[in-house]
């Protein structure tokens, strides 16, 4: 379940705080499994450890993540999964445990989603195929890349219905929480969540800043964050909260700056959203933010209530000099334009000859803003070959994968709606 039944977003009791000492030698899949049992207190160790291996196998290096060190910072990989994006990552174990419990529990569900291009082709191809499960993934028609439509539309899977909406990501998100807020509909077609506002998902996200730190040898690093939905950064967050040694999170955005005004003026009002070099950012409501509130607010669920609802009306939350001093304890934050992205990615290349996704170049160039000694990680959240426009633009060969390259010889299957909640659950009613 992603949203409670009263429409807020799930968040466990208290937050445990690991050995830190006991984590640092052991391997990703081990590291992932002391972190889960934390959490998944409901779950044998035994079927636990079955899942964090069932769900990591396919990932194209032995340790899931890959930590690069360019001298002047590192660059943690995270894109070695069946989609090239971070959210594989998540998504690999979160498809495979939905499967264990529908079957423990005999049930069938229908995962409903929107996405702004990255989380539903991953999403998709965590579930294509699985036992029990019906996915219907929302994007908006003709405003996400050619290769993550191919992505989410071929995979010749029985299971999965994309359907393409006539308008933005955020009407897209809407027409989910509204579907998700009707109660009768919910509970009787059993329905799901995959992108970021399932609390499994971001929990299987602060592996890789556990793992990386312990990687690089540092007593205390940044980590700089590509975000536009706050489920990666907020992974980091938590992480910090479970005792973490991170001095700051660099929370990097492109124009769609909404996260990097709520950090340095306290400003978190939407705008229009811009088309981008970087779509999975271009988003204008942060989902996650709200799970961030919670602790702002030191866990008062009555204050985040409010602010949740001043937000759906007014589009906009205002922050005093002193909230906003209270989220720089844990947050720098900077916007990248598209011009700084390119830049960044030539520069990059040139100088390490390392090509880096349009995502990842925000982060990276936040990063090198922050004038600290004290190390730092970038996540590179997407393999680059999956933009490659990007660098036609910059006169950079681009680069190729072979696992995109199959996708392009398969049949494209997906279904155009109008952006209207009762024709979306008219659609869903009728492939069940």
């Amino acid at each position: 379940m992603g949203l409670a039944d009263d429409g807020g977003l799930i968040l466990p009791e208290f937050i445990p705080k690991p050995d830190l000492s006991k984590l640092k030698t052991l391997s990703y899949r081990e590291l992932a499994f002391e972190i889960f049992k934390l959490f998944m207190t409901d779950i044998p160790e035994k079927d636990l450890k079955e899942l964090i291996e069932k769900s990591y196998k396919n990932f194209d290096t032995e340790e899931v993540v890959n930590l690069v060190d360019l001298k002047d910072f590192y660059i943690l990989e995270l894109f070695y999964g069946p989609t090239l994006s971070f959210k594989d990552i998540a998504l690999q174990f979160l498809g495979n445990l939905f499967e264990y419990i529908l079957k423990e529990e005999n049930k069938k569900m229908n995962v409903l989603g929107a996405t702004s291009g990255d989380t539903g082709s991953a999403a998709i191809w965590a579930l294509k195929d699985k036992e029990n499960i019906k996915v219907f993934i929302l994007y908006p028609y003709q405003r996400i890349s050619q290769l993550q439509e191919l992505q989410m539309t071929a995979t010749e899977s029985g299971n999965i219905y994309p359907i393409a909406v006539k308008g933005t990501f955020d009407d897209c998100q809407q027409i989910v929480k509204d579907l998700f807020s009707d109660l009768e509909f919910k509970a009787k077609y059993n329905l799901g969540a995959v992108n970021s506002i399932n609390f499994a998902r971001i929990l299987a996200q602060t592996v890789y800043y556990f793992y990386s730190y312990f990687k690089s040898g540092k007593k205390e690093v940044y980590f700089s964050v590509p975000t536009g939905n706050f489920g990666n950064i907020f992974a980091g967050y938590l992480a910090k909260r479970m005792g973490l040694p991170i001095k700051k999170l660099i929370l990097a955005t492109n124009e769609n700056d909404i996260l990097a005004r709520f950090i340095n003026s306290g400003d978190y009002s939407v705008r229009e959203v811009i088309k981008t070099i970087s779509p999975a950012m271009d988003i204008q409501v942060a989902s996650n933010f709200e799970r961030y509130l919670y602790y702002f607010y030191d866990e008062d669920p009555e204050i985040v209530r409010k602010k949740m609802e001043e937000f759906k009306e007014k589009k906009a939350l205002r922050f005093s000099e002193l909230e906003v001093k209270k989220a720089q304890e844990d947050f720098i934050s900077f916007s990248v334009s598209q011009k700084e992205a390119l830049e960044i990615i030539k520069e990059i290349y040139e100088k390490y000859n390392y090509l880096i996704c349009p995502h990842t170049a925000c982060g990276i160039k936040a990063l090198l803003k922050v004038e600290d000694e004290t190390s730092k990680i970038s996540l590179a959240t997407a393999h680059p070959a999956k933009f490659p426009q990007v660098y036609e633009k910059i006169g950079i060969k681009k680069p190729l994968s072979e696992k995109i390259e199959i996708l392009k010889k398969r049949e494209k299957k997906f279904y155009i709606l109008e952006a209207d909640t009762p024709k979306i659950k008219e659609f869903i009613i009728s492939k069940n």
